[in-house]
């Protein structure tokens, strides 16, 4: 294998895929060694049908410009979709999905892969075509069996700021995907390193 790692952070409206919508999301690309290669970013209008999670709403509230960058300039999710199957599909290796957790993350994507692209975000026991290899890889777990640390305390908080690449968690998707490729990076380094 050749692999590409694609880091990727989503901004919602909520906590249920198709309830709720996407409202942005964007992918970092990163070899193995943690030098990028290329990142994709889009916002995305908002599902017919799905409504706001008022909780979610009022956080927004306390974070303007993360609500600012999620809502700006939205396209039809089907386009935004299909541009990024193709742009996953043009990197040079097997794609390796990562989220800082999968759990979060990964369910949207599927979602919208599915939904708009007809194709998986993963690999499992399923018909029709996958654009990431196997499982994936969460990020929050891989980075608390790297550290020793408990699950609950890796966190962008905790993570010292060269981990991330001196890369600000915002909250907007573009730049939590940056922060988490770096930190991705740096805990891949020390693997090498033992």
């Amino acid at each position: 294998m050749n692999p590409v790692y694609v880091v990727t952070d989503v901004e919602v409206d909520g906590p249920t895929p198709g309830e709720n919508s996407m409202l942005s999301f964007a992918s970092v690309a990163v070899t193995a060694k943690g030098r990028e290669l290329d990142d994709f970013q889009a916002v995305l209008d908002t599902l017919e049908g799905a409504t706001p999670d008022q909780p979610t709403m009022d956080w927004f509230r306390s974070h303007p410009d993360a609500f600012a960058a999620a809502t700006e300039s939205p396209q039809p999710p089907q386009e935004v979709m299909l541009r990024y199957v193709s742009w996953v599909r043009a990197l040079p290796g097997d794609p390796i999905f990562v989220a800082h957790p999968l759990a979060m993350d990964g369910p949207w994507m599927d979602h919208y892969l599915r939904r708009f692209a007809g194709i998986r975000l993963l690999r499992g026991p399923w018909q029709g075509e996958r654009l990431f290899y196997a499982g994936g890889l969460c990020l929050r777990s891989f980075a608390a069996g790297k550290l020793g640390w408990p699950l609950w305390d890796c966190a962008p908080e905790n993570y010292p700021s060269d981990w991330l690449g001196d890369c600000r968690h915002t909250h907007k998707a573009i730049d939590d995907a940056r922060a988490y490729a770096n930190l991705l990076s740096h805990l891949m380094g020390e693997a090498a390193d033992r």
